[in-house]
């Protein structure tokens, strides 16, 4: 009976927490962003996925992390541990299970580079040594997921737009080590801006920029947008920005609230035409409204009379001055 309670346990203690496991949209999102190229070739081999579900195994492998674990396994070269299983209570070397195996991975891929350990003779006492850091002058803007119409947002994954000539290995350092971030996946991509035509041959280029979809450990949401609030906290929201900004007190003291106030400086072409075409169509209508005017009285069998606009009269001239 002993050993049977034994070795139930050992089989319980061999279990994954379910507080360890990632979430399902955390690995939709890393299923999702996974380069088209990877997506091509793993569509090939098992096939398409359907929308909103992971190529990943219930333990949390990629396809090519399953395939390189079981590549490790079959070669003997996994790492190997001292364990206690079994009734009789001997400590035997076993290979890593594939739950221990991929968080050591992760923790591999999620370190901080640039740093190297140094052994002193003292047994227990390790030195870390790192190179020189320097504060960073780079600008890391965080924006909004791209979120298709009709489904959630999801809270694992953060986009940023930042300098073309980081690196991923920057990225990961940069939020590890100012925010404390930790980041499962980061996939980036080179955004260029479009030429903007000038006179004459030189045509000057829009920013360009690199955008990073990196994944995240520990969920992030996105603070709503102003017209997705309730009402309480629109409110709230917008009574907040105007103590710190005095947007609409500055409106107040300008005059824009006022009707009489009218911006009067240059516009752009789309507006210029498109009043153009308002007063045309104001002119035509005036004429058009004389015109039926006419035809009525002439109908009536009574003359048409046009008033000639007045002249202005000549203006005099001064006592003294010839002729």
């Amino acid at each position: 009976m002993l050993r049977h309670v034994q070795r139930i346990c050992s089989g319980l203690s061999s279990l994954r927490p379910y507080s360890t496991r990632k979430p399902h949209k955390a690995l939709v999102a890393r299923t999702a962003s996974t380069p088209l190229a990877v997506r091509e070739r793993r569509e090939k081999k098992f096939g398409p996925i359907a929308e909103g579900e992971t190529d990943a195994s219930p333990e949390g492998f990629t396809p090519s992390d399953l395939s390189r674990y079981e590549r490790h396994k079959a070669l003997g070269t996994l790492p190997k541990i001292t364990t206690r299983r079994g009734g009789d209570g001997k400590e035997k070397v076993v290979d890593v299970s594939p739950t221990e195996w991929l968080k050591r991975r992760n923790a591999r891929r999620s370190r901080i580079r640039g740093f190297r350990t140094v052994r002193r003779p003292v047994p227990g006492i390790v030195d870390v040594v790192g190179q020189t850091v320097y504060l960073p002058n780079i600008i890391f803007r965080l924006v909004r997921n791209h979120t298709p119409q009709g489904q959630d947002y999801n809270p694992y994954e953060a986009t940023f737009r930042l300098p073309p000539s980081i690196t991923k290995t920057d990225i990961r350092s940069y939020l590890m080590a100012v925010y404390g971030v930790k980041t499962t996946y980061i996939r980036t991509d080179l955004y260029y801006g479009r030429q903007k035509p000038r006179r004459g041959s030189n045509r000057k280029m829009r920013r360009v920029y690199k955008r990073a979809v990196v994944g995240l450990v520990d969920p992030f949401y996105y603070p709503h947008r102003m017209e997705d609030m309730p009402q309480e906290e629109r409110e709230k929201r917008e009574k907040v920005i105007e103590q710190s900004y005095y947007i609409e007190e500055g409106r107040k003291i300008r005059g824009e609230d006022s009707d009489s106030w009218k911006f009067s400086g240059v516009t752009g072409r789309g507006k210029i035409l498109a009043e153009v075409a308002k007063r045309r169509q104001l002119k035509e209508g005036m004429v058009a409204g004389l015109v039926s005017e006419w035809q009525k009285t002439r109908q009536q069998g009574r003359p048409v009379t046009v008033e000639h606009p007045r002249r202005r009269k000549p203006v005099k001239e001064e006592e003294g001055e010839s002729s």
